[in-house]
C-alpha cells in the first residue's frame, strides 16, 4: 500500500509541473507598493 501512495504523490507532482508548463506558475498576488516618503519642501518653487 506505501508503494501505491508514493506513486500517487510522484503522479501528482509530475502532473503539477506539466500544468504549469503548459499554462503558466500559478498567478501570484501583487504585492503592496512600499510608499517612500517626500520631502515637501518650499524652498524648490522659490
Amino acid at each position: 500500500m506505501d508503494y501505491i501512495e508514493k506513486v500517487l504523490e510522484k503522479l501528482k507532482e509530475w502532473a503539477g509541473k506539466l500544468i504549469e508548463a503548459l499554462l503558466g506558475p500559478e498567478a501570484q498576488p501583487e504585492p503592496e507598493p512600499i510608499p517612500v516618503p517626500v520631502r515637501d519642501n518650499d524652498r524648490r518653487y522659490r
